[in-house]
């Protein structure tokens, strides 16, 4: 998910946008956005966009008046994964990630990667406890390439970590 529809600004149908991305303006890179309105999936088009302060001020085609707009509020925006941007070797997107079993150097299993946070120093992996893990712990583990995160293997949906059972986090 890139994004999530805000709030209605204006008498023309524009829009709030909170962006997910890094830095928020990445978000306005796409015009065309999946969503799901009423329980069908949908395609939202981006057809204007201001910035006002630290905010994002969308308009989408067809939602022309505050009434129409305000249907929109709270949607989530994503885009196919195809549409992204190519990584370079090494690195990886946050959804990627998610799902992943963790495993320490000492072959214990800590359970799979629920989802990432955004801390600032670095980004935190939050590992949730599956029937297969060592106990039923959540963890935090910073995600810190080579001395922490020591591999990332797609392929076979593992994250190896030089991190130990009895770390608190």
């Amino acid at each position: 998910m890139l994004g999530e529809v805000g709030r209605v600004h204006g008498l023309k149908g524009w829009l709030k946008l909170i962006s997910f991305t890094s830095p928020i303006e990445n978000i306005l890179e796409y015009s065309r956005f999946h969503a799901v309105l009423g329980g069908r999936a949908q395609e939202l088009e981006l057809d204007d966009h201001n910035r006002q302060n630290k905010a994002l001020l969308v308009h989408f085609r067809g939602y022309d008046d505050p009434e129409t707009a305000r249907l929109l509020t709270g949607t989530e925006l994503a885009i196919a994964n195809e549409n992204l941007p190519q990584l370079v070797s090494g690195e990886f997107y946050w959804h990627q990630l998610e799902g992943l079993k963790v495993i320490n150097q000492h072959d214990q299993l800590f359970g799979r990667v629920s989802h990432l946070l955004e801390t600032g120093a670095n980004d935190v992996l939050v590992i949730r406890a599956d029937s297969e893990s060592i106990d039923d712990r959540e963890r935090l583990i910073p995600y810190l390439m080579d001395s922490v995160i020591r591999t990332i293997d797609l392929e076979n949906g593992t994250i190896r970590v030089n991190w130990e059972a009895e770390y608190l986090g």
